[in-house]
């Protein structure tokens, strides 16, 4: 796989955890450092495991995962998106000025696990062709680490005014991305 390939999939593989991200530091008042790390870190490392796994289930038994990670995208970004719909709706106008609490640990990980299962379909495709997986795998994370980071400042520009807004459109872009999943392998 050529150097440009790489880099072309590493940040497609990375756009969804992008738009998480921008969501997620428009809701925060003022996102800090450490959160914009965090949350960078989290969906990176999480980004540069699943195609790992991938391909070594797809050496393994590449049908047994086939057959259900549609179902496991679907329901992980759907339950992601729609508890960030109800934070957004929930939230009033006070709420707003106030800065949120930093998004707990298990629900970072579900927003990271559900939005690198695409990562883990791609490393599944590579178990059939002759790639070095660490390598690509490292660009995955390298690149999502960059994107989810600069998604947190990229919300934070945005500001809490249209933090609601943001964090709505994200949560319905997670689950239009969990149904298209599955909408796609229904029909295949």
């Amino acid at each position: 796989m050529s150097f440009f390939a790489v880099v072309v999939l590493a940040f497609s593989m990375s756009m969804d955890a992008f738009a998480v991200s921008v969501g997620r530091g428009a809701a925060l008042v003022r996102p800090r450092l450490f959160e914009t790390i965090r949350t960078g870190a989290v969906f990176g490392i999480v980004e540069a495991i699943t195609p790992i796994i991938g391909w070594a289930a797809g050496i393994a038994a590449a049908q047994y995962i086939s057959a259900v990670d549609h179902w496991i995208a679907f329901g992980l970004l759907g339950a992601v998106g729609a508890n960030m719909l109800y934070a957004a709706m929930r939230r009033s106008n006070e709420q707003e000025r106030d800065s949120r609490p930093a998004m707990s640990f298990a629900v970072l990980m579900a927003a990271a696990i559900g939005t690198s299962l695409d990562a883990m379909a791609v490393g599944v495709s590579l178990a059939f062709l002759q790639v070095n997986i660490v390598i690509i795998a490292v660009a995955i994370g390298a690149a999502t680490f960059v994107m989810s980071s600069g998604g947190m400042l990229v919300g934070r520009l945005i500001g809490a005014r249209f933090g609601r807004i943001a964090e709505a459109f994200a949560g319905l872009a997670l689950i239009g991305l969990g149904s298209s999943i599955l909408y796609e392998h229904l029909l295949a």
